[in-house]
């Protein structure tokens, strides 16, 4: 009697999202920093501080950019910011870094060529080391429900069922 892995031989198309998880290093500067008493940005020294400061070791990185108080920032500060980074930054994004990673997936998600997926099955697989936002998930769900015959979370082995599309 020989065993068969069955898992191997299933039909089920499987993505794991922890793959497409940003390879480049991410970087943030929350404005915060530059505030006068935690609520005011004087342009003079914002100024300063964008001309002394060493934006190359922003070099290939993702960068958010954001404030992590409730003060007012003027437009042109982000803007400021912006241009200093823009000839070293693969990335500059204003918000959080965990909002960075989430636009980073909608992209990648929004790119996805979905002939591949087509009346197929397919596991959306759940455990990962990094951290996959919940958002990913809801988003791929969304995207792939229109063209799938089934999406399963988990893993090949052990999965929930998600959508089964109806027959016609």
């Amino acid at each position: 009697m020989s065993i068969v892995n069955k898992v191997a031989t299933s039909s089920l198309l499987s993505i794991d999202l922890e793959e497409w998880y940003p390879e480049k290093e991410l970087m943030s500067i929350d404005i915060a920093d530059q505030l006068i008493e935690g609520f005011l940005l004087r342009e003079k020294d914002f100024r300063e501080f964008i001309k002394e400061n060493d934006w190359s070791r922003y070099e290939g990185k993702l960068v958010a950019l954001f404030c992590s108080t409730d003060a007012i920032i003027p437009r042109w500060a982000w803007m400021l910011l912006s241009s200093a980074l823009q000839k070293y930054a693969s990335i500059i994004f204003f918000g959080t870094p965990e909002a960075l990673v989430v636009e980073f997936y909608r992209e990648k998600i929004d790119a996805l060529d979905l002939i591949e997926y087509t009346d197929q099955r397919v596991v959306i697989k759940g455990c990962s080391k990094k951290p996959v936002p919940v958002q990913a998930y809801v988003h791929i769900t969304a995207k792939l429900q229109s063209v799938v015959k089934s999406i399963f979370y988990g893993e090949p082995c052990s999965t929930v069922p998600v959508f089964k599309r109806a027959k016609a």
